[in-house]
């Protein structure tokens, strides 16, 4: 990413907040004159798809506007775990990246903490760029509900979770891509045989939740997903779904294809440890994708989806939200609407992301058109089933303590699903009584 087009701090927020304030206008959405600032925080690293566009979309905003951007890169967790405090106060940003969904965007729009975005979208023709089963985590009703209500935010990428394996190791064991879940299992043993773990775990972290939720999608239907995600009906946590998700995380560790000391690994540590070489396997997002292509130099790597299950983990991308507070919310529009364009959208198409309004010509790049091609299977399915961790506030990390202690063997499987699901309907009571 190249620094030199605008301002990074590289000073603690709250330590700068009133000089990165200092040049914005203190009429929020008026002030587009040259010396105007805009403040943006995102969490993409810069090698990434997003990262490598949405640093083109601020030189063009910034030759375009003669405004300057004042960025500052977060990881997940620090602006997952401030959000509220620091939207609520005058150190918020004019616009930054964030997490969709009940649990996230949904909290802060209920809490009156993200600017309805109603009016930019239809001026600027947002709703006509994006599918609309991608537009379903951008509104959220009065309750923080995803899929009605205004728009809270705007995502101009997809993504989803697959399988990611390494074709060396494979083909040096005689191992093929399974088709079924047995034939994974099957495959996995094969690597257990020769002393290898095969899948590159985080429990600490968001791969083994989303792990565990793929296994439930593999019994699911579209009911138990609107279920688990919009609380149309109840949850039956001793049902097939999330019992045989439960039971096989139990099993798996058990057969040695989950490392116990994953309990203690983080989303990074399982990511680069595949890039390494030392699994075989790892199941996460497409948001690696570009960076195994860049950082992957040992062996030749593919993808496939998770076999025998029409629904997998995925949604539109994280979005870029407008703060109630922000002071800049016309400039934080036109850069959003920057990020929309042909030229952008290809940047992050043919680059490892998945673009949501390219022109499919412009999508060159072989590895982009396979992952691409992954993510229009699911949705032309109706296979985009959202997260796990999504339907409460509070069940991501529950989730992860749950499964943490099912692999360190200090609950049950029928116990961990117990504990999981008294936690999940307490939060659920919590958001629609």
């Amino acid at each position: 990413m190249n620094k030199s087009t605008r301002t990074i701090s590289g000073i603690a927020l709250l330590g700068v907040s009133a000089l990165l304030l200092s040049g914005c206008s203190s009429n929020a959405g008026s002030d587009s004159s040259d010396s105007s600032t805009l403040k943006l925080w995102h969490f993409e690293s810069e090698t990434s798809a997003m990262g490598i566009a949405w640093d083109q979309a601020i030189k063009i905003f910034e030759e375009e506007t003669g405004a300057t951007v004042e960025f500052e890169e977060k990881s997940f967790e620090q602006i997952r775990s401030t959000a509220s405090q620091v939207l609520n106060s005058n150190e918020a940003p004019d616009i930054l990246e964030y997490n969709k969904g009940n649990a996230t965007a949904g909290l802060l729009a209920s809490q009156g903490l993200l600017t309805d975005l109603d009016d930019a979208v239809a001026q600027h023709g947002w709703d006509d760029a994006l599918a609309p089963s991608l537009q379903t985590t951008a509104r959220y009703d009065e309750n923080g509900i995803m899929g009605s209500g205004p728009w809270y935010g705007v995502p101009n990428y997809g993504e989803f979770v697959e399988v990611y394996y390494n074709k060396d190791m494979f083909a040096a064991n005689g191992l093929e891509v399974p088709t079924t879940v047995a034939e994974l299992e099957t495959v996995m043993q094969a690597f257990v045989d020769k002393g290898i773990t095969p899948l590159a775990e985080s429990a600490a972290e968001y791969p083994l939740g989303q792990l565990w939720y793929q296994l439930a999608l593999t019994k699911a239907d579209r009911s138990f997903i609107d279920d688990y995600q919009l609380y149309t009906g109840n949850v039956d946590w001793s049902g097939p779904e999330l019992s045989y998700a439960t039971e096989t995380v139990k099993d798996w560790t058990n057969a040695g294809y989950i490392s116990q000391d994953s309990t203690g690994f983080k989303a990074e540590d399982a990511g680069t440890a595949f890039i390494n070489g030392t699994y075989p396997i790892f199941y996460s997002g497409s948001w690696w994708h570009n960076r195994f292509t860049t950082e992957v130099t040992g062996f030749d790597w593919g993808t496939f989806l998770f076999p025998e299950a029409q629904f997998s983990p995925g949604s539109a991308g994280n979005m870029w939200v407008v703060p109630e507070k922000a002071a800049n919310k016309d400039l934080a529009y036109q850069f959003i609407d920057i990020t929309m364009r042909p030229e952008i959208q290809a940047l992050i198409g043919n680059n490892g992301g998945i673009p949501v309004a390219a022109n499919a010509a412009d999508i060159t790049d072989p590895k982009s058109q396979e992952l691409i091609g992954n993510f229009n299977t699911l949705t032309d399915q109706d296979g985009i089933a959202f997260y796990p961790d999504w339907p409460t506030a509070t069940f991501y990390d529950e989730l992860n303590a749950g499964l943490q202690e099912l692999i360190n063997g200090t609950k049950s499987s029928s116990e961990v699903l117990e504990q999981l699901g008294g936690q999940y309907q307490s939060g659920v009571d919590d958001i629609v009584g």
